[in-house]
Parts: structure tokens; sequence; C-alpha cells
């Protein structure tokens, strides 16, 4: 948590920053005020995830201000569900931005993992899952930690599923990614000791009901313990895998001391 405010102290000790600027952004004004919201420049600091906005519905020029002004000051700054024209607008700087195409992500810095956290595993049902799972995937990398993807694994062909089994057991949080019926979740829960989140996806036919299907079987599951998010929220399934890796890393440093 105190690793951003550190990095301003060192930054004020060895002159790179003004005192102004050090109070301001600890007292002042943690947040600035846009267009599109408030902006809350010590969330890393007080929450572990960088700030982050749903680009979707938003006005596109709005959101490229946004950017320039995050890329400027090096923070991390990152978008969901990207649109057409929000990339167009971002396209004068997307060269000095990360785009992820398939998760429809745009970010302000690459990932920097932490190889001492637990690896998250993004496991999806079908084809048409995989941009949720990218955005997990994504998400999950640009939060700091060591991910993998085992992708249509679904129950329509659970020998696919059998294969992984031993990749799966060495990973250390699961995100299972499934629309259509959604029981991939519950077959993953009955078979691991980790942690399970479960995402539904709006894929399906009509009675799917654009994820609600998927969504209920998941709140339902057979297998217990289950957390599942809200419909193609891969964003948010990222960010409660973070906190779990995060938590364990303060349980485990004050086990040390």
């Amino acid at each position: 948590m105190s690793d951003v405010v550190r990095e301003l102290l060192r930054a004020y000790r060895d002159g790179e920053v003004a005192e102004d600027v050090v109070v301001e952004r600890l007292v002042k004004q943690p947040f600035e005020e846009h267009l599109i919201g408030r902006f809350d420049h010590m969330r890393e600091a007080r929450t572990g995830i960088p700030e982050a906005i749903l680009a979707e519905g938003k006005d596109p020029l709005a959101v490229a201000e946004i950017f320039e002004r995050y890329a400027r000051s090096g923070d991390q700054l990152i978008a969901t569900r990207v649109t057409a024209p929000v990339l167009d607008a971002l396209r004068p700087q997307l060269d000095g931005l990360q785009h992820y195409k398939v998760a429809r992500i745009v970010s302000t810095r690459p990932p920097e993992i932490d190889n001492d956290r637990a690896t998250v595993c993004v496991i999806s049902a079908g084809a048409l899952d995989r941009p949720v799972a990218e955005e997990v995937a994504v998400t999950s990398r640009l939060l700091g930690n060591p991910t993998r993807e085992i992708f249509d694994v679904g129950v329509a062909g659970l020998n696919r599923l059998v294969v992984e089994l031993g990749t799966i057991e060495k990973a250390g949080i699961l995100v299972v990614v499934a629309g259509m019926d959604g029981a991939l979740p519950s077959v993953i829960g009955g078979l691991a000791s980790q942690p399970v989140i479960a995402v539904p996806t709006s894929v399906g036919y009509g009675t799917s009901f654009k994820g609600v299907a998927a969504l209920l079987t998941m709140l339902n599951a057979c297998s217990p313990g289950t957390g599942v998010m809200n419909i193609d929220n891969g964003f948010g399934a990222a960010v409660l895998a973070t906190k779990i890796n995060q938590f364990g890393q303060r349980v485990s440093a004050g086990l040390r001391e």
C-alpha cells in the first residue's frame, strides 16, 4: 500500500519533485476533477489497484485527454471496454500506450510482474468467451500477477480439461469464464483446492438471457465456495484475484517478521 507514497517521497528527496507537489498529491488533491469523473491519484496507494475507467459510453475526447495526463505523469491508467470511437481518439498517442485488441484494454504502462505472487490461471469454456477471458488475463498482468491461460476447455468436451489438470493444480487462483449453461466453474470447483472466481458471459442462445442463465448457474453452484462476478466482468475478477494475492503477500511478510 505504501509503495506509491515511498516513491513520491524518494522523488522529493532526490529533488525530482517540489515540496508543494508532494503536499498537493498527499493532502490537498488526492483526486482531480475531469469531464468524465474524479480521478484518484492515491487509489493504488490506498487499495493496491491503480485508477481504471470503463471507456464504453464515455466521451472519446475526454478519455484521450485523461490518458495524456496520466501518460505525462507516468502513472498507470487502465481503460476497459475500449470502443472504436475511443480508440480513434487515442490514435495520436497510441504508440506510447499499451493496446490489447482482443481484451479491448488500453493502459499507460506495460505489466510489471511480481513473481513472488501466486499464479492466476484464467480458464475459459468456449471460443466466444475469449474476449472476457482476455480481459481477465490482461488486467491480471497489468495488476502485477503472474498469469497463464487455458482456453476452450468447456463441458461439451471435458477431455480437453482433463489434460490440463496438472497445470491447474500448480496455479494459486483460478478464474473460470463461461457462457451458455455456465457449468464449468462448478466442475473446476469440485476438482480444485484453490480459490475459484467465476465469470458468466453473455454468450448463448435465446434462453441464456444474455448471461443471466450462466450467472444463476454459478450462483447455485454445487461446489461450495465459488465467488461469482457480474456478467462479462473480467476486470472485476482480475481485481479480486489481485487482492487475494496482495493479502497473501502481506500475511507472508508478517509471518517473516
